[in-house]
Protein backbone atom coordinates (compact mmCIF):
# COMPACT_ATOMS: atom_id res chain seq x y z
CA UNK A 1 0.00 0.00 0.00
CA UNK A 2 1.29 3.38 -0.90
CA UNK A 3 1.15 6.42 1.44
CA UNK A 4 2.46 9.57 1.83
CA UNK A 5 2.50 13.06 2.81
CA UNK A 6 3.56 16.14 0.62
CA UNK A 7 5.13 19.20 2.70
CA UNK A 8 2.36 20.53 2.57
CA UNK A 9 0.15 18.18 4.48
CA UNK A 10 -1.42 16.74 1.02
CA UNK A 11 -1.67 13.02 1.06
CA UNK A 12 -0.83 10.98 -2.15
CA UNK A 13 -4.34 9.17 -3.42
CA UNK A 14 -3.94 5.34 -2.04
CA UNK A 15 -2.79 2.58 -5.04
CA UNK A 16 -4.34 -0.99 -3.90
CA UNK A 17 -3.46 -3.80 -5.54
CA UNK A 18 -6.47 -6.43 -5.13
CA UNK A 19 -5.05 -8.84 -7.86
CA UNK A 20 -1.75 -8.31 -8.03
CA UNK A 21 -0.95 -7.53 -11.80
CA UNK A 22 -0.13 -9.93 -14.67
CA UNK A 23 -1.27 -13.09 -11.88
CA UNK A 24 -2.17 -15.93 -13.13
CA UNK A 25 -5.78 -17.43 -12.38
CA UNK A 26 -6.69 -21.07 -12.93
CA UNK A 27 -9.37 -21.62 -10.23
CA UNK A 28 -11.97 -19.68 -8.57
CA UNK A 29 -10.60 -17.74 -5.76
CA UNK A 30 -10.41 -14.85 -3.41
CA UNK A 31 -7.58 -12.40 -3.01
CA UNK A 32 -5.97 -10.78 0.73
CA UNK A 33 -7.92 -8.30 2.24
CA UNK A 34 -6.52 -4.62 1.88
CA UNK A 35 -7.36 -2.40 4.14
CA UNK A 36 -8.58 1.00 2.76
CA UNK A 37 -9.08 3.04 6.24
CA UNK A 38 -6.18 5.70 5.39
CA UNK A 39 -8.46 6.68 1.70
CA UNK A 40 -9.82 9.89 2.38
CA UNK A 41 -12.33 10.23 0.20
CA UNK A 42 -12.94 6.42 -0.03
CA UNK A 43 -13.94 6.43 -4.28
CA UNK A 44 -11.47 4.28 -6.17
CA UNK A 45 -11.04 4.12 -10.00
CA UNK A 46 -10.78 0.29 -10.31
CA UNK A 47 -9.04 -1.10 -13.17
CA UNK A 48 -9.57 -4.36 -14.14
CA UNK A 49 -6.83 -5.40 -16.69
CA UNK A 50 -6.32 -8.72 -18.78
CA UNK A 51 -3.49 -9.84 -20.64
CA UNK A 52 -3.73 -13.15 -21.40
CA UNK A 53 -6.75 -15.77 -21.67
CA UNK A 54 -7.89 -19.15 -23.66
CA UNK A 55 -10.35 -19.54 -26.18
CA UNK A 56 -14.18 -20.00 -25.13
CA UNK A 57 -13.87 -19.09 -20.79
CA UNK A 58 -14.64 -15.98 -18.96
CA UNK A 59 -14.15 -14.54 -16.11
CA UNK A 60 -16.25 -12.91 -13.29
CA UNK A 61 -13.91 -10.16 -10.74
CA UNK A 62 -16.07 -8.29 -7.78
CA UNK A 63 -15.18 -6.66 -4.97
CA UNK A 64 -16.26 -7.05 -1.77
CA UNK A 65 -16.09 -5.03 1.84
CA UNK A 66 -15.66 -6.06 5.27
CA UNK A 67 -15.37 -4.53 8.17
CA UNK A 68 -13.84 -6.57 10.60
CA UNK A 69 -11.59 -9.21 7.77
CA UNK A 70 -13.69 -11.84 8.41
CA UNK A 71 -17.24 -12.02 7.37
CA UNK A 72 -17.30 -10.39 3.73
CA UNK A 73 -21.11 -10.26 3.65
CA UNK A 74 -23.68 -11.78 0.97
CA UNK A 75 -23.54 -9.36 -2.22
CA UNK A 76 -20.67 -7.52 -3.83
CA UNK A 77 -19.75 -4.00 -3.22
CA UNK A 78 -19.10 -3.62 -7.64
CA UNK A 79 -19.36 -6.77 -9.58
CA UNK A 80 -17.83 -5.82 -12.71
CA UNK A 81 -18.94 -6.53 -16.47
CA UNK A 82 -18.03 -10.50 -17.24
CA UNK A 83 -14.68 -10.64 -19.62
CA UNK A 84 -13.80 -12.84 -22.24
CA UNK A 85 -11.13 -11.30 -23.99
CA UNK A 86 -7.89 -9.40 -22.86
CA UNK A 87 -8.12 -5.88 -22.12
CA UNK A 88 -8.73 -3.35 -19.35
CA UNK A 89 -11.93 -3.04 -18.33
CA UNK A 90 -12.55 0.47 -15.44
CA UNK A 91 -15.18 0.98 -13.69
CA UNK A 92 -15.52 3.18 -10.25
CA UNK A 93 -16.21 2.01 -6.75
CA UNK A 94 -17.64 4.48 -4.04
CA UNK A 95 -17.67 3.44 -0.32
CA UNK A 96 -18.38 6.65 1.25
CA UNK A 97 -21.58 6.05 1.82
CA UNK A 98 -20.20 2.59 4.00
CA UNK A 99 -17.83 3.79 6.69
CA UNK A 100 -18.20 0.28 8.46
CA UNK A 101 -16.35 -1.02 5.54
CA UNK A 102 -12.48 -1.41 6.36
CA UNK A 103 -11.63 -3.90 4.16
CA UNK A 104 -11.64 -4.80 0.66
CA UNK A 105 -10.76 -7.73 -1.47
CA UNK A 106 -11.56 -9.30 -4.44
CA UNK A 107 -13.04 -12.63 -5.36
CA UNK A 108 -12.62 -14.08 -9.14
CA UNK A 109 -14.67 -16.99 -11.05
CA UNK A 110 -13.70 -18.41 -14.11
CA UNK A 111 -15.91 -20.99 -16.71
CA UNK A 112 -14.74 -22.74 -19.08
CA UNK A 113 -17.34 -24.19 -21.92
CA UNK A 114 -16.95 -26.41 -25.37
CA UNK A 115 -13.86 -27.76 -24.57
CA UNK A 116 -12.71 -29.94 -21.19
CA UNK A 117 -8.96 -28.97 -21.75
CA UNK A 118 -7.37 -27.28 -20.84
CA UNK A 119 -8.88 -25.57 -17.69
CA UNK A 120 -10.14 -22.10 -17.83
CA UNK A 121 -6.63 -19.54 -17.60
CA UNK A 122 -6.58 -15.79 -17.27
CA UNK A 123 -3.45 -13.26 -16.62
CA UNK A 124 -4.85 -10.28 -14.79
CA UNK A 125 -4.66 -7.63 -12.18
CA UNK A 126 -7.08 -5.59 -10.56
CA UNK A 127 -5.83 -1.94 -9.38
CA UNK A 128 -7.81 0.26 -7.59
CA UNK A 129 -6.56 3.70 -7.57
CA UNK A 130 -7.78 6.25 -4.68
CA UNK A 131 -9.95 9.36 -6.72
CA UNK A 132 -8.87 12.31 -4.31
CA UNK A 133 -11.44 14.49 -2.70
CA UNK A 134 -12.24 17.35 -4.78
CA UNK A 135 -11.05 20.66 -3.42
CA UNK A 136 -13.61 24.06 -2.75
CA UNK A 137 -11.42 25.50 -5.39
CA UNK A 138 -11.68 23.02 -8.57
CA UNK A 139 -15.29 23.32 -7.43
CA UNK A 140 -15.58 27.07 -7.48
CA UNK A 141 -13.56 27.16 -10.80
CA UNK A 142 -15.93 24.59 -12.51
CA UNK A 143 -18.79 26.59 -11.43
CA UNK A 144 -17.64 29.71 -12.85
CA UNK A 145 -16.96 28.09 -15.94
CA UNK A 146 -20.10 26.19 -16.50
CA UNK A 147 -22.16 29.56 -15.32
CA UNK A 148 -20.81 31.86 -17.88
CA UNK A 149 -21.41 31.57 -21.56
Amino acid sequence: MLHSHFQKGTTVPLELSLIPANTTLESNGDGTPVEISESVSRTFFCVLTITEQLEQESLDVSIWGSADGQDFGKRPLLKLPQQFYCGATKMILDVSLRPEIKLLRARWELNRWGRVAPAPRFVAGLLLEEIPPMSRDTTTKRAVLAGKP
